[in-house]
């Protein structure tokens, strides 16, 4: 080997090793694959493919960095237990707090503002024991909490949102893909739902409007769309175990509208066909056209 030869390969180890999720082509000299826009990982580990798709994205320090105070927000919207599809998979929650430690965050939050009591939903949906072993700090939306944001948005002009959403240093979504009878289906951008005070029923006339103003607002840096089992029919709290399809997967990006548009291949549909995804498109939150992505889908 000659010296031109081992400094390039001693770069290019010490590029692989600072960042996991790249993967560098020493047989093609320095050529380095693009990152994807979106990753989709398929495995029988929650946990698993919930790392895949991050190392896939460029990994997480890429998104968090030492001392950051991180808020993960999950939908824990309903009494049921995982099984059930109807909140994200425990799991999956739980992996994304370890990689936030893992990157050097100095506190990882969890919450979110539960329809049914949330005594109840923090502990059946198995997340708030989760995110706890995983050393998160998990509360309760705190109601004194909200506080009125300017959205000068479609729909909404002003609405409360919870202030540690706002004050984070890095927000990372983490919703459950399922079906909605108001809005079809529930993906990423409607899981900020969470994270609005008020009588959120008010949106609901113009609800496809409000969602895409409210998630002009909350700008994440990472959407991980749990699909681990999806609801199919009589969301979004489902009930019965044969409304719900076991796919395996989860979905990351850190364009909203992207991993909107994917979830909704999910249940057959395209993008466009959601109007929340449409609108997001339009309104230059994002691209729903899959097409013009980079995809790199993952078997684990």
């Amino acid at each position: 080997m000659d010296r031109r030869d081992f400094l390039k390969k001693t770069l290019c180890a010490a590029a692989a090793a600072s960042c996991p999720g790249t993967l560098l082509s020493l047989a093609e000299g320095w050529a380095v694959p693009p990152v994807p826009d979106l990753a989709v990982v398929r495995g029988p580990s929650p946990e698993a493919i919930t790392r895949a798709a991050v190392d896939a994205l460029g990994g997480i320090r890429r998104f968090v960095s030492t001392g950051d105070v991180v808020v993960v927000k999950p939908n824990i919207g309903w009494d049921r237990t995982p099984e059930y599809g109807a909140n994200t998979h425990p799991a999956v929650v739980a992996a994304l707090v370890t990689l936030c430690f893992e990157a050097g965050a100095g506190k990882v939050k969890v919450f979110d503002r539960p329809v049914n009591d949330p005594r109840r939903c923090y502990r059946q949906s198995g997340i708030a024991d989760a995110a706890e072993a995983a050393g998160a700090d998990v509360h309760y939306v705190d109601e004194r909490k909200f506080k009125t944001v300017k959205l000068d948005g479609l729909a909404l002009k002003d609405w409360p949102l919870y202030e540690e959403i706002l004050e984070a240093d890095r927000v990372i979504n983490v919703p459950v893909a399922k079906t909605h009878g108001l809005s079809t289906l529930t993906l990423g951008m409607k899981n900020w739902m969470g994270v609005m005070g008020g009588g959120r029923w008010l949106i609901h006339q113009r609800v496809h409007e409000s969602i895409v103003d409210v998630a002009r607002r909350v700008k994440p840096v990472l959407t991980v769309l749990d699909a681990v089992r999806i609801l199919t029919a009589n969301g979004p709290q489902g009930g019965r175990l044969e409304d719900v399809k076991v796919l395996d997967t989860v979905v990351a990006g850190t364009d909203p509208v992207a991993v909107d548009s994917f979830g909704a291949t999910l249940f057959g549909i395209r993008g466009r066909d959601l109007e929340s995804v449409r609108i997001g498109h339009e309104t230059g939150l994002g691209n729903m056209n899959l097409d013009t992505l980079n995809i790199r889908r993952i078997e684990r």
